[in-house]
């Protein structure tokens, strides 16, 4: 069990961010989707090497319809949507050495999302659906340092470009037209003899101006974390846990074409995770899914999310 457990604990991947493009546009959210960072899966990588990755996001959503919400340059009253994101990403760790117990890795994330929106504008039922290629996220820099075999820190830096497609007074785009830095902050222990998983993520998102609507969203800051307990099973090994987040923004929009004011967001949500990780001839596999469910929402879309991801480790 424990050379299991080892392996597991040291086939990490990189934190995929899909973004649903409405909950809220501009107004309520940026890039950072909720619970999206936030276990072993999610971590740097110790040791060289290559590791692909495809991740699946489905949000279905609502706000009551006598809520406000600025969705791409328009005011709305309430919305619904549904998204569906997909997900390739490419990371690599060198065999570049920056210290003892240092490792060093980079990572790119290409999205396709899918989304179909629908709210009231100047008391008119409107709604519109989009898909092709989302914001590109890139990590330049991805730091890990191994405290011991149980413990792990890491740091890494995202930058979110605005690759997708966006067209001022639709509803539904598949990028937001405005770049993102988000510095992460990551501590994981992976119990090598107890399989007991704690995994916290932290960081703060910095949004620069949509200059097609002069709307510039506030920052954002968020807290993801993993409680689970894995176990051998069937020849791998599985975890079963909860995952929870707490997302604020914490100061407010500005710029000419926030017209609501600071409208400053904020949700919290939990649900169960699960986990397993085999291999598949030489390659070492990882499979986790799970469902996040908001509980409390404000000035934002409040609904569901299931995620899934697929690691592979060359």
């Amino acid at each position: 069990m424990e050379t299991k457990l080892t392996f597991l604990a040291t086939l990490c991947g990189c934190g995929v961010l899909l973004q649903p493009c409405v909950r809220a546009e501009e107004g309520g959210s940026g890039h950072y989707m909720p619970g999206s960072m936030s276990s072993f899966v999610d971590g740097v990588p110790a040791k060289p090497t290559f590791i692909t990755r495809y991740n699946l996001l489905h949000y279905n959503g609502d706000i009551a319809a006598n809520e406000p919400l600025p969705i791409a340059g328009v005011r709305s009253l309430g919305a619904e949507a549904t998204v569906w994101g997909h997900g390739l990403t490419f990371l690599w760790r060198p065999p570049v050495e920056l210290g003892e117990h240092w490792s060093y890795a980079l990572s790119a994330t290409v999205p396709f999302m899918w989304a179909e929106v629908s709210a009231q504008v100047d008391s008119v039922s409107v709604s519109s659906s989009v898909n092709g290629l989302g914001d590109i996220v890139l990590m330049p820099l991805m730091l890990n340092y191994t405290v011991n075999s149980n413990l792990n820190v890491n740091f890494r830096t995202g930058v979110y470009a605005p690759t997708g497609d966006y067209e001022v007074g639709r509803l539904a785009n598949t990028g937001k037209n405005f770049w993102t830095i988000e510095p992460t902050l990551g501590l994981m222990y992976f119990g090598v003899n107890n399989g007991i998983e704690a995994s916290l993520f932290t960081g703060f998102d910095f949004n620069t101006e949509n200059p097609d609507t002069h709307y510039q969203s506030g920052t954002q800051f968020h807290i993801d974390g993993t409680l689970a307990q894995h176990f051998p099973l069937f020849g791998g090994l599985a975890g079963v846990g909860v995952n929870g987040f707490w997302y604020d923004q914490i100061t407010g929009d500005s710029g000419s074409g926030a017209t609501l004011g600071d409208f400053e967001a904020r949700t919290t949500g939990v649900g169960p995770v699960l986990s397993y990780a085999f291999k598949l001839g030489t390659v070492d596999m990882i499979a986790e899914a799970k469902w996040l469910h908001e509980l409390d929402t404000t000035k934002r879309l409040q609904g569901d999310t299931v995620w899934f991801k697929l690691v592979a480790k060359f």
